[in-house]
């Protein structure tokens, strides 16, 4: 569901914007935020025809632009050719992706280490970080010892999602 915070900032996003509040607009962001996976605007679509069959594609694709652009929605590259958008930026704005090649597993990662080495080299080279995004491919050491993974049963190509944070 919608968090309170969401709401009131989107409100005065699309105040600012001289745009309304509509039920469609309502139905897209519960959806978006009813998940804590990443999706692409197709299975998000897909998402909302299960709430309100009425809502079309163009005004899923809109929407989505309405959050991105007041920083409610965060797009990631998940290296599989489109855009795909994460919905837990808010609650954890400093997080990286490890991409599993053999299952598409998606981990969410917070490492303070990482933090600070970013900051050693962004200040070394004379630079302030204004963002920043990492992306890990990686393959499953458990499937490739064993040929199975426990993790997402069997590693057969879901788009399993938990987020890690390390020390």
């Amino acid at each position: 569901m919608m968090t309170e915070t969401v709401r009131k900032q989107l409100d005065q996003f699309l105040t600012n914007k001289g745009l309304r509040r509509t039920k469609q607009r309502d139905v897209i962001v519960e959806a978006a935020f009813g998940t804590t996976e990443h999706f692409n605007a197709e299975e998000l679509h897909d998402m909302v025809r299960k709430i309100d069959r009425s809502v079309s594609r163009a005004t899923v694709y809109r929407t989505l632009g309405l959050l991105v652009e007041c920083k409610l929605l965060h797009e990631v590259d998940l290296g599989r050719d489109q855009t795909y958008y994460d919905p837990n930026f808010l609650d954890k704005p400093e997080h990286n992706h490890l991409i599993c090649q053999d299952c598409d597993r998606v981990v969410e990662f917070e490492d303070d280490h990482i933090t600070l080495l970013e900051d050693c080299i962004t200040k070394r080279l004379g630079f302030t970080p204004s963002g920043k995004s990492i992306r890990i491919t990686a393959n499953c050491d458990e499937l490739a010892r064993t040929g199975q993974c426990t993790r997402t049963g069997g590693c057969g190509h879901g788009h399993d999602h938990e987020h890690v944070v390390t020390h």
